[in-house]
């Protein structure tokens, strides 16, 4: 039996959080047998980034319960249970700090979704939940909300299950809940004056070599993670660790594209040597002998020129079918249902299909259609310039595309800088142009529709 549990914090110092809500799902192994929700008051202030992350404010929590009137539906829902959780280390820590408030020994047999992840869903650009399930098309809502993360993690496990063909991954994975290390001094004294800011951090050894980069939406709770987690890679960076410096960015794409390059140019030991690209399948366009625009997800291949790219291919195949839906598209010319010429598609017979597939749609209609479609998620060709948010209240970041080609970013504080082709290129800071670039661009606007994006005459 399986407790699939997401907590929401205060934030703050090491192991001075409170709860402000939790969420738990008793989990069979097949279905969700029992639950337990509920916000929480804390009985102390809760960080500002916090509050606009998961949007839980004070004022909620006046009239919710406290954690020890809570304690025992907490105690009794996860008896004889696995506690399972996306960053397991975290939710468990901050449950035995909870419970040893009150004086009660709290220990459960713990599994992390971000390890198992990692095990079973190898070459992911990213195992934060919300971009995990993102990519495996799994539905989430309420991100950053106890009961929509939980979840969230309850149908990731339930995929990951699937993945352990042989049944033994998940089980050599269950760690017995025993009282956690203690966190180093020296790590402590590390992590306190970190930010909790969007950006990338560089992690060092003694004589400044850096061992580790990353990027975070917020760098403080991202450099806790290392330092408590008990993978292999997170104790030889608690071991060689000096420092940790870091680079402000304010927007998520603008971390994501240095923390490529900088890997690329710098090589960290600790860094997941970066051999193959950050994706694994594309979707491509090419015209049939009957003039019409086909659209086929295959597996990335340099030579070839795809619309967009994908990290995995089931979020290439779930983009494809959300798309043949809100396009009418035939599912025979998107590489969904069996080609024949003579047979229209099932989707045909359901109304959503005007008929491509045996010729009651002209080619020129139904490709005005496809070609929408390519210029939405493709800047093959085009000058624009992506804006999105910066340092502080008063900049912007600007990520600069010229002939459909990444040639830098910067950060600006006036429209005129943009709007003036000269004084724009004297402001960006020059980056290297290369299919992951694309790939990080292309993914970021795919999730981001609501996105600045200026284009510019060519």
């Amino acid at each position: 039996m399986y407790a699939v549990l997401d907590i929401e914090t205060t934030g703050g110092k090491f192991n001075q959080e409170g709860i402000t809500e939790i969420a738990i799902h008793k989990y069979d192994g097949h279905t969700v047998v029992d639950q337990f929700i509920s916000l929480v008051n804390p009985e102390r202030d809760i960080q500002p980034f916090v509050v606009n992350l998961t949007g839980i404010n004070s004022n909620m929590l006046k009239n919710a319960p406290k954690f020890y009137e809570i304690a025992k539906r907490i105690i009794e829902i996860t008896e004889d249970c696995i506690i399972v959780a996306h960053n397991s280390e975290f939710d468990y820590r901050i449950l035995r700090t909870e419970f040893n408030r009150l004086g009660y020994d709290y220990k459960r047999k713990t599994l992390c979704t971000v390890e198992l992840s990692k095990d079973l869903i190898p070459d992911q650009p990213s195992y934060s939940l919300g971009k995990l399930v993102r990519s495996l098309g799994i539905p989430v809502t309420d991100r950053h909300r106890a009961n929509g993360d939980a979840l969230a993690t309850v149908k990731l496990f339930k995929l990951l299950q699937t993945k352990d063909t042989t049944k033994k991954i998940i089980q050599s994975s269950i760690k017995e809940g025993q009282k956690r290390n203690k966190i180093d001094n020296k790590l402590i004294d590390i992590i306190e004056p970190l930010p909790t800011i969007t950006g990338v951090y560089y992690i060092q050894k003694k004589g400044g070599d850096i061992i580790y980069i990353g990027k975070s939406r917020n760098i403080k709770r991202r450099v806790n993670q290392h330092f408590t987690a008990t993978d292999t890679k997170s104790k030889k960076i608690q071991l060689h660790v000096s420092a940790v410096s870091y680079e402000e960015t304010g927007s998520e794409l603008v971390a994501l594209l240095k923390e490529n390059e900088e890997i690329k140019r710098l090589k960290p030991i600790y860094n997941r040597a970066r051999k193959r690209t950050h994706f694994t399948h594309a979707l491509y366009a090419f015209k049939d002998k009957n003039g019409y625009i086909n659209l086929k997800i295959d597996v990335a291949d340099g030579r070839k020129h795809p619309i967009t790219t994908f990290s995995n291919k089931q979020s290439a195949k779930h983009f494809i079918e959300h798309h043949v839906e809100a396009y009418n598209f035939c599912l025979q010319l998107t590489g969904l249902g069996a080609t024949n010429s003579e047979k229209p598609c099932f989707n045909h017979s359901l109304k959503t299909c005007h008929g491509a597939c045996i010729k009651e749609e002209s080619a020129a209609e139904y490709n005005l259609r496809v070609q929408e479609l390519i210029d939405k998620n493709s800047y093959a060709h085009k000058n624009m310039i992506i804006v999105d948010r910066g340092r502080d209240i008063d900049e912007r970041s600007a990520i600069y595309i010229k002939n459909g080609q990444f040639e830098g970013l910067g950060f600006f504080n006036l429209n005129f800088q943009i709007n003036n082709i000269s004084v724009l290129e004297s402001i960006i800071t020059k980056m290297e142009n290369n299919r992951d670039t694309q790939h990080i661009i292309q993914s970021y606007l795919r999730s981001h529709k609501k996105i600045k994006i200026i284009q510019l005459p060519s």
